[in-house]
C-alpha cells in the first residue's frame, strides 16, 4: 500500500496507487486544511495522518476523509476526527465550513478529469 502526500493535482497513476488498498472502491485520506495538502492510500486514516505529521503538518489541522473515485463523493467519517478539544465530538466532521474546506481540497487534488 502506497501512502502518498499530494501537493499538486494528482495523476491517474497516483490515484491507482492510492486506490490499491481498497481495490479501487475508496481512498482513505488525511487532509491538512492549513496547508491545502493531503495524504492518501493507507489502510487507516491514522496511517495517512502520520504521513502528514512526518511531513510537518500540525495535528489540529489534519482531518480524516474518504474519496470514492467511482462516484466522486467525499466521506467525512474517521476515528481521527473525534476531537472534543476542537468541538468535534464524533467521527464525522461536524462543522459545515470545515467540511466545505476539506471537500474543496480533496476535489482539487484528486478529481482527475
Amino acid at each position: 500500500m502506497a501512502i502518498l502526500v499530494i501537493r499538486e493535482p494528482s495523476t491517474t497513476e497516483q490515484i491507482s496507487q492510492m486506490e490499491a488498498a481498497f481495490a479501487g472502491t475508496m481512498i482513505k485520506l488525511a487532509i491538512d486544511v492549513a496547508r491545502g495538502i493531503l495524504a492518501g492510500g493507507g489502510a487507516l486514516h491514522a496511517d495517512c495522518e502520520q504521513a502528514l505529521l512526518e511531513d510537518g503538518s500540525r495535528q489540529e489541522d489534519v482531518w480524516g476523509a474518504d474519496w470514492y473515485p467511482q462516484t466522486r463523493e467525499v466521506g467525512f467519517e474517521s476515528l481521527i476526527n473525534i476531537r472534543p478539544r476542537q468541538q468535534n465530538f464524533g467521527m464525522e466532521v461536524q462543522d459545515p465550513a470545515l467540511r466545505e474546506q476539506i471537500e474543496a481540497i480533496v476535489r482539487f487534488l484528486l478529481e482527475v478529469s
